[in-house]
């Protein structure tokens, strides 16, 4: 029985794409469905300063919970006022969960998941709505033991409780239990604050940030996952 009996996946830039290019396309087909005068870069540049300070500001002590779909919609809005345009914000956000909803998996993600679920239970926990992130795990054609979003336990990673939620509802102890991720903030240093291994896929290559934990391990594709398993975590 190896020392880790559960592995935790984040879905965005983990198991699937969620690259600019990939957004940057959404804002071109909201452009065009709504046939508005401005450019995609332009909404992009009024939109985008207004979802990192919902990404920044929303694990605020005592800030009441938002989900992305309230957020983005807000921002579509405010971004559509500033460049004098009558955008429907309401459609813009359901045009971007549409296109969030069929992000691709990396190659390497079924063969590693199909092996690691050999050996290990799997979860997967997500800073997401539900909107999107169900019907995209559907596309995976994989199966989970849990699925939990930032939008159901209503909190964000690296607030401890929405890992705490995880580990509850698997019945499992924090040391038995790897999180898998692609961000040192919301990944590593979530996961590690509630005493969890954790495994930071670094595809980028990206430095490490000092102010933060470091992972248990860095990986830079999913191959390199059962591997890990079988090795440094099985003794």
């Amino acid at each position: 029985m190896p020392l880790i009996s559960t592995v935790i996946f984040d879905m965005y830039d983990t198991l699937v794409r969620n690259n600019t290019d990939l957004l940057g396309a959404s804002f071109k087909r909201i452009i065009v469905e709504q046939g508005l005068s401005a450019t995609a870069e332009q909404l992009w540049e009024h939109w985008h300063p207004i979802a990192e300070n919902f990404r920044n500001r929303r694990v605020e002590p005592d800030r009441p919970f938002q989900s992305y779909y309230n957020a983005w919609e807000e921002g579509f809005r405010k971004a559509f006022s500033a460049l004098d345009q009558t955008g429907d914000a309401y459609a813009a956000t359901d045009r971007f969960f549409a296109d969030l909803s069929k992000r691709e998996p990396f190659p390497e993600t079924a063969d590693a998941l199909r092996q690691v679920q050999s050996s290990h239970r799997t979860a997967v926990l997500s800073n997401a709505d539900d909107g999107f992130l169900l019907p995209n795990l559907k596309l995976l054609d994989l199966e989970f033991e849990r699925v939990l979003s930032s939008e159901k336990a209503r909190v964000y990673k690296p607030l401890p409780g929405l890992f705490e939620e995880m580990l509850r509802a698997l019945n499992v102890k924090p040391e038995a239990a790897v999180y898998v991720g692609d961000r040192q903030f919301e990944d590593v240093l979530g996961a590690s604050r509630v005493g969890m291994h954790t495994v930071w896929i670094n595809r980028g290559d990206q430095s490490l940030d000092p102010q933060l934990p470091e992972p248990t391990h860095q990986i830079a594709s999913l191959t390199e996952l059962p591997a890990l398993l079988a090795g440094e975590f099985a003794t």
